[in-house]
């Protein structure tokens, strides 16, 4: 699922209440069965939650982040553990690289293989693809649908209509509210929208036109 909206329609701000970050000034909800306001730290035991900002430690290689995200959630095993995640996001051949010398692309594969180190059920993830080139991007989607695919549930928040199409269902928020949800047919559909395409030379010329309707 996707949250499709404009920057500061509240994508973020609802993530970050389903994940037990943010407390709401009113009302209630459930994430998981479990209660936002109540059972937090049985929300945060069970998913995986990606910010827009990267936020780990760039002073330490990949292995040794991967390693302490490992201890904060007090698995057994870690070794076993970080290698698996190594190999299954194909960073083992960087394991070893300061995190503070990586790409974008690599940062954002060591962001998901951090959250997917303790197995969890729901991944919340925050435009995960901002600012990665588009072979990044395409690899990284590729990935969640893999993910899906085994079983664990996805919910990403962007405002990029391409990808918002790549999800099975799309809720679109703005202004603080939500508007519509559906797949992404079925929001076309019931809003009667229409697509009008226009080619030829002088463009720029005929956009201005549109703009102050002398069309």
């Amino acid at each position: 699922m996707v949250f499709l909206g404009p920057n500061g329609s509240g994508k973020t701000t609802c993530i970050r209440m389903m994940c037990g970050l943010l407390t709401p000034d009113s009302g209630n909800g459930s994430c998981l069965g479990f209660d936002i306001l109540h059972e937090t730290s049985s929300i945060k035991q069970r998913i995986g939650y990606m910010m827009k900002k990267f936020s780990f430690w760039e002073d330490l290689t990949i292995k040794e982040n991967l390693a302490c995200i490992a201890r904060l959630y007090e698995m057994k095993n870690r070794k076993d553990v970080v290698n698996q995640a190594l190999e299954h996001l194909k960073l083992q051949g960087r394991a070893n690289q300061l995190t503070g010398s990586l790409s974008g692309g690599w940062k954002q594969r060591l962001t998901l293989a951090a959250c997917m180190l303790h197995k969890p059920e729901l991944l919340l993830l925050d435009e995960p693809a901002a600012g990665v080139d588009p072979t990044a991007r395409r690899d990284f989607w590729d990935e969640l649908h893999a993910l899906a695919d085994q079983g664990i549930s996805v919910l990403v928040s962007t405002h990029y209509m391409d990808e918002a199409e790549r999800c099975h269902k799309l809720a679109y928020i703005a202004y603080g509210k939500l508007l519509a949800t559906g797949t992404s047919a079925e929001i076309i559909a019931s809003q009667n929208l229409n697509t009008l395409a226009v080619y030829g030379d002088n463009l720029n010329t005929f956009a201005k036109k549109v703009e102050k309707n002398q069309v």
